[in-house]
């Protein structure tokens, strides 16, 4: 048997007005979607428990089968990880933002989905004028990068800046231990930023700068059984998120780094389909995770987030589908990790629907891949890490 997991980020939506009424799953053509789930089985599953903030670090470990009370650390730990970052035990690490800061408000939590060769060129300067033995700063992708502390500011409070955007910074700044420390790097980092040559060049483009960082997600390496022990697979995990690669290296899963793979709307969805096939020819466990509804979602784009469930439903999901005609024996689970409503911009902690296909599935039932449909099933997992027990066949339902 080989076992598929897709995860088109924050699609779970509210019906909005410009969509007739609709969720924007509700909304988008999904032919495929819609075949799986009259065969299959849809419900619903709480991927955020009581007591959590509502990201997709909690979110994609749940969905992986870990209970996040037992193995969550922080987000940022994660995504230092995937960058090849070795955290000692005493290292604090935060997610550290490129972001847009406009006459003190949030304008851009991505610095204009910012280029990664001019972002790293940002990070490696602020690493040579605020480098210390306190505090390093490691290049990732684009916007997303990594500071990490000698045991600073654990405790302090943080927003992620997504949850921000359009609002004034200075009630999110971080506050409470170590939150003065943290405060001085970033407006430190503003002055320093404003003037570089990367940013002259991006305003002269008509594009927004990346005038300051934005810190938070701290955490401490976790410590965590792999996937092969938890459930007796190895397997792979596709993404363009450091968040999930890095999560895919603490569960001993393979991270499988595809050409194309963006994070954005223009992502390859097809090449992520290719990628996951070639994988299941040695493996017998795929995750793979797309995070352009989510993004579209954070800018309040309702279009571009259709957009990327279709395409998502056909680029991805029709050439998996095609593939998977070598493998007459498979299991599909698809889910977003969590919802994030293009009215807040933001990801909130209400249950997402869920859609399993069995290649032995049967039958024609009136049901569909969306909030509605999932909400009328009698099946729903409020302990979000059972559900992958139940999709392995390791436990009922």
């Amino acid at each position: 048997m080989k076992y598929l997991v897709l995860i088109p980020d924050g699609s779970a939506d509210d019906p909005r007005a410009e969509l007739g009424g609709r969720t924007p799953l509700q909304a988008a053509a999904t032919p495929n979607f819609d075949r799986l789930a009259r065969a299959g089985t849809v419900g619903l599953v709480k991927t955020i428990p009581d007591g959590f903030a509502p990201g997709s670090d909690v979110a994609n470990l749940c969905v992986l089968g870990y209970d996040p009370h037992a193995y969550y650390s922080g987000r940022a730990p994660l995504e230092a990880a995937s960058l090849g970052i070795d955290l000692d035990k005493d290292d604090v690490a935060f997610r550290c933002n490129l972001v847009y800061i406009e006459e003190s408000f949030m304008s851009d939590f991505s610095a204009g989905h910012i280029d990664t060769e001019s972002a790293c060129r940002l990070i490696s300067y602020l690493q040579e004028k605020l480098g210390t033995g306190d505090a390093s700063f490691f290049p990732g992708l684009s916007y997303r990068h990594i500071m990490v502390s000698k045991g600073k500011a654990l405790k302090a409070l943080c927003t992620p800046p997504h949850d921000i955007t359009g609002k004034p910074i200075e009630p999110f700044l971080p506050k409470g231990q170590g939150g003065s420390w943290l405060r001085d790097l970033m407006e430190t980092s503003a002055r320093l930023l404003a003037d570089h040559p990367v940013n002259q060049k991006r305003i002269l483009e008509s594009k927004s700068p990346a005038n300051m960082i934005w810190l938070w997600g701290q955490g401490t390496a976790p410590k965590m059984p792999s996937f092969h022990e938890r459930f007796g697979l190895r397997g792979s995990v596709i993404s363009a998120v450091d968040l999930v690669k890095g999560l895919g290296k603490y569960a001993g899963l393979e991270v499988i780094e595809v050409p194309g793979a963006t994070g954005w709307l223009d992502t390859d969805y097809a090449a992520k389909a290719r990628y996951a096939l070639k994988q299941l020819e040695s493996k017998d466990f795929v995750y793979v995770h797309v995070e352009a509804p989510d993004e579209a979602s954070h800018s309040g784009d309702s279009a571009a987030k259709v957009e990327a469930i279709e395409r998502f439903d056909s680029l991805l999901l029709g050439t998996l589908l095609e593939g998977l005609k070598d493998f007459p024996e498979h299991r599909v689970l698809i889910l977003p990790d969590h919802a994030t409503p293009l009215a807040t911009k933001t990801h909130n902690a209400e249950p997402v629907p869920f859609l399993l296909y069995d290649s032995s599935s049967r039958g024609e039932k009136d049901q569909s891949f969306d909030e509605v449909s999932a909400s009328k099933s009698n099946l729903k997992f409020d302990r979000g890490w059972e559900l992958m027990e139940w999709f392995l066949g390791t436990s009922g339902a």
